[in-house]
């Protein structure tokens, strides 16, 4: 899981990631890059619909900040430690199409997510699930 979010994180030019899977109704995180230790003990197991993770895959779609430094819609305060602005988290599917996980990346910039980024993303989060079969 390590080296796909690398790759993903390379191919986006993201400076923070993290990969959760869905264990047990809670999703553990299973690989991350570019987080401060204090978020890794916050993020480690995230409940559903709380936080990015959560959220995208208790609603099955992406959530999105373009500032998380600025956004007040939901997102935790301690996201602001990451010092990330940009960040999108896609749900990660089965082939039934079930969310069984997150994918997160971000930016310390301001930046939006286009819909072409979104599908790509959403893509290689799905082939996160058939690189564990």
């Amino acid at each position: 899981m390590q080296a796909e979010l690398e790759s993903i994180m390379e191919e986006f030019g993201a400076d923070t990631g993290t990969i959760h899977l869905l264990e047990d109704g809670v999703l553990i995180l299973k690989a991350y890059v570019g987080l401060p230790p204090q978020i890794v003990d916050i993020v480690r197991i995230v409940p559903m619909g709380k936080g990015m993770a959560g959220m995208a895959a208790n609603r099955n779609e992406p959530v999105s900040s373009c500032n998380l430094q600025e956004d007040k819609a939901g997102i935790p305060a301690g996201a602001k430690l990451t010092g990330v602005n940009g960040a999108i988290v896609v749900p990660i599917r089965n082939e039934a199409g079930d969310a069984v996980g997150a994918l997160g990346i971000g930016v310390h910039r301001e930046y939006e997510y286009p819909e072409e980024e979104t599908s790509k993303l959403l893509d290689l989060a799905s082939n996160l699930v058939a690189a564990q079969v």
